[in-house]
């Protein structure tokens, strides 16, 4: 009943949800981008061969880009076990379209998810037609959850997180949630208050594991290095590099503010400025120009970066930990203005110290952790950013001691993604079977 009354309340609110998604489309014109798909049309999913699915499938859905650098580990070991399996890897963001179209390729089979109607529902399954659903991080959808149960499809929550503020807006639609995950068959939550908060919510308790975060297992590929290296090797003469990565509104000013006080420690920095949304660059790039810094785009770099150009604004999708690694020191954004932050991880893998702002709310854990293994710092505003940057970029001693600390602290926590996968082998085993025995007999 109540989730008939949730699906009654998302009919009624169509328009709202519309009139967003027409807000989104005036803001980023990406989110045109196969339309209909997100309400369950056009769907570019192999349709089966002779009633019969040509390959068996899994159902991926991660919800942006962090969400699919979740995935990205998880996807390969599939892929690695089982090469019979067909990947479908849903997003709702074009960012993170984006990053799955950069960094998986040909390896999964991409398109948006319909929203969470009945009829979308029901459409999405009938062309996906997974034999499993693995969920990233924490999508609780009602009648997904309740559409896969019922036809016995394993739904698996892998690398699970729910914050705080997460938690309470759950509790207000306790029922609804409890029932929804009452249809999941196995939890990988993150940590311990991960797992009691879903408890909590309604996850059966035998169902959830705790196994650490599989952002930890990120591999730096050598062809990412390479990359790195060679854009370093463009520098019309050799400089110190920052970066200011996955950047929102109300923050890039401070950034800016930042890079011009530094420039009296510093006077050759070059600042690389990434925003987490690459449909912003041109605005970023004006608001540079406007603040008397000469400034390119990434794109437009053709041969070598001239010692005038002070800041270069990465606008590409998925080269992020590319930029990373050819920095020396690393700012994570959405953590100068209060978005939660970004994910850490990605600098530290690689040995470069972390810097981030006071609002790591989404993140708190590592965060503290990061601070506590000396191997990051925590400003709380723009003329800090400055200080720790210069003190940073003029002393490398110690910026590579902030690099071993955070490359161990990586290392220390990794294993997530092999716990995790073995959860998912189990059904998959089981699938695997179930689909060659099905299989007519040849010769």
């Amino acid at each position: 009943m109540t989730r008939a009354l949730y699906s009654v309340a998302l009919y009624l609110l169509s328009p709202i949800l519309c009139f967003r998604l027409l807000l989104r489309i005036s803001r980023d014109r990406k989110y045109l981008d196969r339309l209909p798909q997100r309400f369950g049309f056009g769907l570019k999913i192999p349709r089966l061969v002779h009633g019969k699915a040509d390959q068996p499938r899994i159902w991926i859905h991660a919800v942006s880009v962090g969400e699919v650098n979740a995935a990205i580990p998880l996807v390969n070991r599939i892929r690695e076990k089982f090469p019979e399996f067909m990947i479908v890897l849903t997003t709702m963001t074009p960012t993170g379209a984006g990053q799955a179209s950069g960094c998986l390729g040909d390896r999964i089979i991409h398109c948006y998810l319909p929203y969470d109607y009945p009829v979308s529902v029901k459409r999405f399954l009938s062309h996906a037609k997974p034999m499993m659903a693995i969920f990233m991080e924490t999508e609780i959808w009602p009648n997904y959850l309740a559409f896969c149960a019922k036809k016995q499809i394993p739904i698996v929550f892998a690398n699970a997180r729910l914050s705080e503020k997460s938690y309470r807006g759950y509790r207000i639609f306790k029922q609804l949630i409890s029932t929804s995950l009452g249809h999941v068959n196995q939890v990988a939550a993150q940590s311990q208050m991960d797992a009691e908060r879903l408890v909590k919510l309604g996850a059966e308790k035998e169902a959830v594991l705790v196994m650490g975060n599989i952002k930890f297992d990120t591999v730096v590929s050598n062809e990412t290095r390479q990359n790195a290296l060679d854009l370093r090797n463009r520098l019309e003469s050799p400089r110190p590099i920052w970066i200011a990565g996955s950047t929102h509104p109300g923050e890039e000013q401070q950034i800016l503010s930042a890079h011009s006080e530094m420039q009296q420690s510093c006077p050759d920095a070059l600042l690389i400025l990434v925003p987490r949304h690459p449909e912003r660059s041109n605005e970023v790039l004006h608001r540079c120009a406007e603040s008397g810094f000469k400034t390119m785009l990434q794109t437009s770099l053709k041969d070598m970066l001239s010692n005038e150009t002070s800041i270069m604004i990465g606008d590409t999708m998925g080269e992020l930990p590319m930029l990373i690694c050819a920095s020396d020191v690393a700012f994570i954004g959405g953590s100068l203005v209060p978005v939660g932050g970004h994910n850490v991880l990605e600098a530290s893998a690689v040995g470069v110290p972390v810097i981030f702002g006071p609002h790591m709310f989404n993140f708190h854990k590592i965060a503290d952790q990061i601070l506590a293994q000396g191997a990051g710092l925590q400003v709380q505003d723009s003329n800090e950013l400055a200080e720790t940057v210069s003190k940073l970029l003029n002393d490398p001693a110690l910026r590579t001691n902030y690099g071993i600390q955070g490359k161990r602290f990586v290392e220390n926590n990794q294993g997530a993604a092999e716990r995790v996968f073995a959860l998912v082998e189990k059904h998959l085993v089981k699938t695997s079977d179930c689909h060659n025995s099905a299989k007519p007999e040849t010769g």
